[in-house]
């Protein structure tokens, strides 16, 4: 639902990855973003109600993304689908921060919009620190990019682990993501992406931003 710039950019993505796609939006004329060789439905009104839902194939549907531009009708429309057409895989674009955390917990996949920004241009003007890349809906599980200090490099990840309490996910060296082994080592420009709980997000923070313990002979 919804083809602005975000919404039309995701319909030819999937399209050509080889699904079948459909597009709601109120504004017939916002259908011009599409190339003219999109094959999929375009379905003129409102993603909230039953009739156009149904138009766009909504009984036989794998997932849905809400991305217009009013969180009111983005998370109408995702609470719709999922709980009366029962679609699992729903997520809904959210310009507040604030109310995306609280339709996180409340089981609806969002992407706050404000924050991710936020988020990417603080890390280029403040990069020791962290940016959340996922948080599960009870708020208790953290995966986020984590910023180190250069003496973490030559590291094994096992250490890493050790010292922070928290589990290294995978790490990302040259564009490519690495699962962790026992024998990895961490590499001088990889990217550290950790899991965590929430309430030690901090810890992890201070004790990899920090120059580690000068290792023993």
């Amino acid at each position: 639902m919804g083809c602005g710039r975000v919404g039309s950019s995701l319909a030819q993505e999937i399209e050509g990855r080889g699904h079948s796609v459909a597009v709601i939006d109120q504004n017939p004329d916002a259908f011009r973003r599409l190339p003219s060789d999109f094959s999929g439905k375009k379905v003129t009104g409102v993603g909230f109600d039953r009739d156009t839902l149904v138009q766009a194939g909504i009984e036989d549907t794998y997932a849905f993304a809400a991305v217009s531009d009013g969180d009111n009708s983005n998370i109408l429309s995702a609470r719709v689908v999922r709980e009366t057409y029962g679609v699992d895989n729903v997520v809904a674009r959210i310009y507040d921060p604030h109310r995306a955390e609280i339709y996180q917990r409340l089981g609806i996949p969002t992407v706050a919009t404000v924050r991710w920004t936020a988020d990417q241009v603080l890390r280029r003007m403040l990069p020791m620190g962290s940016t959340d890349e996922y948080l599960d809906p009870s708020g208790t599980v953290r995966l986020a990019q984590i910023d180190y200090h250069r003496r973490w490099v030559g590291r094994p990840v096992l250490k890493i682990e050790a010292a922070t309490g928290a589990r290294v996910a995978f790490v990302t060296r040259y564009t490519t993501a690495v699962l962790p082994t026992p024998d990895i080592v961490l590499q001088e420009n990889d990217v550290l992406h950790m899991l965590m709980t929430a309430d030690s997000s901090a810890d992890v923070e201070r004790i990899l931003t920090a120059a580690p313990p000068a290792e023993e002979n």
